[in-house]
């Protein structure tokens, strides 16, 4: 059987109209399926609402309310060191309310210990002196006792480590908390000012020391700043720190932290304060000559306060060019 020219055409016609055919139904079908698929969209689109612009007398409203709120109040101070002071701040988070706790029974232990060995050194001075005891012993060593002087120290030791290891794990190293944060802040260390950062919020600034002539009345010298960290009361608030210069240290006593902020390395640690109020930290570590002048001001309020402030907060320092790079003129 031969085939044609004319018949190869004809076969070659009927095989593409046959496919034009069978592909009308599949098409239809798939503009039909389409629509359904469109509503969707627009209703994703129309649950968000454009938001409308702020008017200048709004914007002011907002970081005036934002200002307010930072306002210093001596009332409201809660951790600070006091003039005089012998002992810690209030603990005013659930790590420094352990850390308390095994702070005087290490204190108890040591001053058990220091007496003990006064004791025996002044009992030894009387009881083995040369005129009351003129004739000595001839032995050198007693098993029991070296036993007793061996055990004993190491069971003290283990005693002390075991509390002193949970609450370690509990305060820098668990991943738990740290992973799951209400709210997070990045802190970068400077010769020598803080830069803070919410990077969820969209908020970053600088907080430098105030200087004497600007205090308020009952302020404290060397510990308030321009720019004070706001954060919500009852919140897990998770710490990144890392430096751009020298090695600095954030250290808050009320709340049980200090963290190293280190060039080139990112450190983590986690706060949860229990309190409404103000409270002061400083760099903890000798960073350089004005390293006295690194305080940490820190003001804990509730909720509303707090999405008050961060409403300010973001009209504030995003028209204050000035003050977003500071770091670069220092």
């Amino acid at each position: 059987m031969t085939h044609t020219p004319s018949s190869f055409l004809r076969t070659l016609c009927f095989t593409l109209l046959a496919a034009i055919v069978l592909s009308l139904p599949l098409h239809a079908t798939a503009q039909e399926a389409a629509p359904a698929d469109a509503p969707a969209a627009t209703a994703t689109t129309q649950a968000k609402p454009a938001e409308k612009p702020l008017t200048d007398s709004e914007k002011k409203e907002a970081i005036d309310a934002a200002d307010a709120i930072t306002t210093f109040d001596p009332a409201k101070q809660v951790g600070y060191a006091k003039p005089w002071q012998m002992y810690y701040q209030p603990a005013s988070s659930p790590v420094m309310k352990q850390v308390e706790p095994l702070h005087d029974a290490v204190l108890y232990i040591i001053t058990a210990i220091v007496l003990l060995v006064l004791g025996l050194l002044i009992y030894i001075c009387l009881k083995f002196n040369k005129r009351a005891n003129p004739k000595p012993q001839t032995f050198t060593h007693n098993k029991t006792i070296e036993i007793i002087w061996t055990v004993v120290p190491i069971l003290i030791l283990v005693g002390i480590a075991i509390p002193s290891l949970r609450i370690h794990y509990k305060a820098y190293n668990n991943e738990t908390i740290i992973s799951n944060p209400d709210l997070t802040i990045k802190v970068v260390g400077h010769q020598w000012y803080w830069s803070y950062e919410y990077p969820e919020q969209g908020i970053a600034f600088d907080s430098n020391l105030t200087a004497d002539k600007d205090l308020r009345q009952d302020e404290p010298r060397l510990l308030s700043v321009d720019n004070a960290v706001v954060v919500p009361v009852n919140k897990v608030v998770r710490v990144q720190l890392t430096a751009a210069d020298v090695m600095h240290a954030w250290a808050l006593p009320a709340f049980g932290v200090k963290k190293g902020a280190i060039p080139g390395r990112l450190n983590e640690t986690w706060f949860k304060a229990e309190k409404e109020g103000i409270y002061y930290g400083q760099c903890s570590i000798l960073c350089g000559k004005q390293h006295g002048f690194m305080p940490i001001k820190i003001i804990v309020v509730n909720d509303e306060q707090f999405a008050a402030w961060v409403k300010g907060a973001k009209l504030k320092f995003a028209s204050n060019d000035a003050l977003q790079f500071a770091a670069l003129t220092h």
